[in-house]
C-alpha cells in the first residue's frame, strides 16, 4: 500500500516536473526578441519615423514577452506631441504603436499649451499657426482656468464677443481680454458665469450704450458694488456708470 502511494506521488511529481519544463520552454519560445515596432497614428507633428528612432533603443535586446510595456509607454508619452499611447504585441516579434495626438486648444502663460483636458504641454520645434485664446495663471490651475473660459465664453458668445485672453491672478481675481481689444477686470468672480451679477451688469451696459463705442473702449473695470467704471483711449480719467 505505501509502494502504491509513493510510486502515484512520484508520478504526480514527474507529471509537475514536465509541466513546468514544459511552461517555460513554450516561455523561452514565445519570448522571441523584438525585431519589429509598428507604429499608427493619424498625426501631423508626430512622425512616425522620429518614434520609431526614439522607441528602438528602447527595446533593444527585450523579449515579446517580458518587455515592460508600461515603462515603455511612460518613456513615449514624454515625446512632443505625444497625447496618449497604446502598446499591444502582435505576433511573432512585432509591437504595435497606437499614438493619439496632442490637440491645442488655448495657449499656455504665452510659451506652453493646453489640451481639452485642461492638461499642459511643450510646443517644442513645432510652428503653431491655428488662431486660439491665451490663458494663463499658476499651472496647478490650468484645468479651472479653460473651464472657466469654456463657460465665460459661451455667455459672451450671444453677444458676438470672443474672449481673446483670460488671467487668473495669483489672488484670485479674473480679467479678460475682448477681441483683442480691450480688458475686463472682474476681480474675485463666481465660477459660474451666469450668476455673476457683475458680468451681468458688463452684458445691460454693452447692451446700452457700450457696443457702439467699442473702439474707445482702453478697459472696463467691474469691481464696484453697483456699476462700472469706463477707461477711455486717450483719457486719464475714467467714466462710470451705474447699474441704478
Amino acid at each position: 500500500m505505501a509502494g502504491r502511494l509513493t510510486n502515484r506521488m512520484f508520478g504526480l511529481v514527474l507529471v509537475l516536473a514536465l509541466l513546468v519544463a514544459g511552461g517555460r520552454s513554450l516561455w523561452l519560445w514565445l519570448d522571441q526578441p523584438v525585431r519589429h515596432l509598428d507604429v499608427r497614428d493619424d498625426a501631423h507633428r508626430v512622425s512616425g519615423q522620429q518614434l520609431q528612432q526614439r522607441i528602438a533603443p528602447l527595446v533593444k535586446g527585450s523579449g515579446w514577452l517580458s518587455v515592460d510595456l508600461q515603462a515603455l509607454r511612460a518613456e513615449v508619452r514624454q515625446v512632443p506631441w505625444v497625447h496618449e499611447v497604446s502598446i499591444s504585441r502582435r505576433w511573432p516579434d512585432t509591437l504595435r504603436f497606437d499614438i493619439q495626438e496632442q490637440q491645442p486648444v488655448a495657449w499656455w502663460n504665452d510659451s506652453r499649451l493646453l489640451n481639452a483636458q485642461g492638461e499642459v504641454f511643450e510646443p517644442g520645434q513645432q510652428k503653431i499657426t491655428e488662431r486660439m485664446p491665451n490663458l494663463s495663471g499658476p499651472d496647478e490651475r490650468a484645468a479651472d482656468v479653460l473651464a472657466y473660459y469654456n463657460r465665460l465664453q459661451s455667455v459672451l458668445a450671444k453677444k458676438q464677443l470672443t474672449i481673446t485672453q483670460l488671467t487668473l491672478e495669483p489672488r484670485g481675481a479674473w480679467r479678460f481680454q475682448v477681441d483683442d481689444s480691450f480688458w475686463v477686470l472682474m476681480g474675485r468672480s463666481q465660477v459660474e458665469p451666469q450668476r455673476e451679477p457683475r458680468l451681468a451688469r458688463f452684458l445691460t451696459a454693452w447692451d446700452r450704450m457700450l457696443s457702439g463705442r467699442r473702439d474707445q473702449i482702453r478697459y472696463l473695470d467691474l469691481r464696484y458694488p453697483n456699476g462700472l467704471a469706463i477707461g477711455w483711449h486717450g483719457q486719464t480719467a475714467t467714466g462710470n456708470v451705474s447699474s441704478r
